[in-house]
């Protein structure tokens, strides 16, 4: 008898192997992401009041649930500082911070902002006066067309935030998640290790 395996028999296991598996109840990713718990909030599809601390101020809103931070900044609340360009966290155009995290506001919904403090561009200046980081990016040319400029900026003074005295590599590793089409990184660079410099002199 051969010990050799045909292309017959081959067949034969494939397809008795593949009804067995066609047998096994699985769970589908409908049923994965179902909610386990009893009493669950269900929240939609209609809009929803919501309240957000924006720049130190509650802002009151109606959203559908599906509504991105992103986008209730830019609609009912009116910070249209904050750029939406990809819509799936890959440029980090819409950088704000959130308890003073820099996070993808398109990725995250407004819904699940809660409690926690949200920060945009608008809010980093102190009235007229500038933050460091943005006096720096306009005095060292670090924009062109700008869409990506208050991503960047955000990201910058995050980084002072945390490192007062950072170096090159550190202002590569806060922008390393930013897409600029124009380039402008070299800039961006000297604007935040200058700005690091003028708050330590302050």
């Amino acid at each position: 008898m051969s010990q050799e395996l045909s292309r017959r028999s081959f067949l034969q296991g494939t397809a008795a192997s593949g009804a067995g598996m066609g047998m096994t109840p699985t769970a589908s990713p409908v049923d994965a992401l179902a909610p386990r718990g009893a009493g669950a909030p269900v929240l939609g599809p209609a809009a929803v009041p919501l309240t957000l601390t924006v720049n130190g101020v509650a802002r009151s809103l109606h959203v559908e649930p599906r509504t991105t931070l992103a986008e209730a900044l830019r609609g009912p609340l009116d910070l249209t500082g904050t750029k939406i360009a990809c819509n799936r966290g890959a440029c980090s155009a819409c950088t704000v911070w959130l308890d003073g995290v820099t996070v993808c506001a398109c990725m995250m919904l407004a819904v699940e902002v809660g409690a926690r403090k949200v920060t945009t561009i608008e809010g980093l200046a102190h009235g007229d006066t500038l933050h460091p980081v943005q006096a720096a990016f306009i005095e060292h040319d670090a924009m062109q067309c700008g869409f990506c400029t208050p991503g960047m900026v955000m990201s910058c003074a995050a980084l002072l935030e945390h490192t007062p005295r950072p170096g090159v590599d550190d202002v590569m590793a806060a922008i390393s998640g930013h897409l600029c089409r124009c380039g402008t990184y070299p800039h961006v660079l000297e604007a935040t290790l200058a700005a690091a410099a003028s708050k330590g002199k302050g």
